[in-house]
């Protein structure tokens, strides 16, 4: 009928704000709103004291430079990871494509087991790098490549459909032009790629904050050199410091959200020149 307007099998927009608004409430805020409110329990000196710890100073630092160093590796294997899959066939390639989502449905304890067990001095990898002054389980060196394997399904994931969606024949333009192959993936491929990279990236290192199960076991868990902020968490809370507790949860809270506010910054940038050119 002309000058009606098409009814929406879906619910309209307030009544889907308005479901939205309330179950992010329940799942996110409201959790979140409680670490704020259980840190009021401190005076500012007490909890300027808590974050500041040695011990805590040395596990902010653990759990950052790991995460962004597993992060940094998960950018450029998760690619070629992906590239690999969209680009190529090959005998196994739905196999290999499965074992990627590993991480996600493997139990992140399992993982920190069988990573610990693989790269312990006696272990199959631990035993031929242990020679040759190489040592992986227990060191910063172990809790990045625990981080590396639950982080690289994030890049894959959103990087391997931006791939797919990739227009051939722009690349093809630009070799029959003379580019090599480099210019070609600088110039015509990495800008279109970029922001689910950046994405990727962002999740990865999220992740790999937080990370806790996967970590655990291959860490050793000695306070000022492999000690990460969430084993620490864990320890204030079996000791029922709850406010310290979650002093040290607002800050990584704090942390990862700047990270993730930069990163969709940078993203939106990203797409914004795009679309101009």
């Amino acid at each position: 009928m002309k000058g009606s307007k098409a009814r929406s099998v879906l619910p309209g927009f307030g009544l889907s704000l308005g479901f939205t608004i309330f179950y992010l409430s329940l799942i996110v805020l409201i959790p979140l709103a409680g670490v704020f409110i259980k840190t009021t329990g401190l005076t500012w000196e007490q909890f300027w004291q808590t974050v500041t710890n040695a011990r805590v100073l040395a596990s902010y630092r653990v759990s950052l430079m790991t995460a962004l160093a597993a992060a940094l590796a998960n950018l450029v294997f998760g690619l070629l990871v992906a590239w690999v899959l969209v680009r190529y066939r090959f005998p196994g390639k739905k196999l290999v494509d499965s074992l990627v989502d590993l991480p996600f449905a493997l139990p992140t304890a399992v993982a920190g087991i069988a990573l610990t067990a693989i790269y312990a001095p006696n272990g199959w990898i631990g035993s031929l790098l242990e020679p040759i002054g190489i040592k992986v389980a227990f060191t910063p060196i172990g809790i990045t490549i625990a981080l590396i394997f639950i982080g690289l399904p994030f890049v894959v994931r959103t990087v391997q459909p931006v791939l797919q969606e990739l227009d051939n024949e722009t690349e093809e333009a630009a070799v029959m032009l003379g580019a090599y192959r480099w210019v070609t993936f600088r110039k015509v491929i990495l800008p279109q790629l970029l922001p689910s990279l950046l994405t990727g990236f962002a999740l990865a290192f999220a992740r790999g904050i937080g990370e806790y199960g996967s970590v655990v076991f291959i860490s050793g868990n000695m306070p000022l050199k492999t000690e990460i902020t969430p084993l620490l968490i864990m320890t204030k809370l079996e000791q029922f410091d709850y406010a310290g507790a979650t002093a040290i949860a607002l800050v990584m809270l704090t942390a990862s959200f700047l990270m993730l506010f930069l990163i969709n910054y940078f993203q939106w940038r990203s797409n914004r020149r795009t679309a101009s050119e």
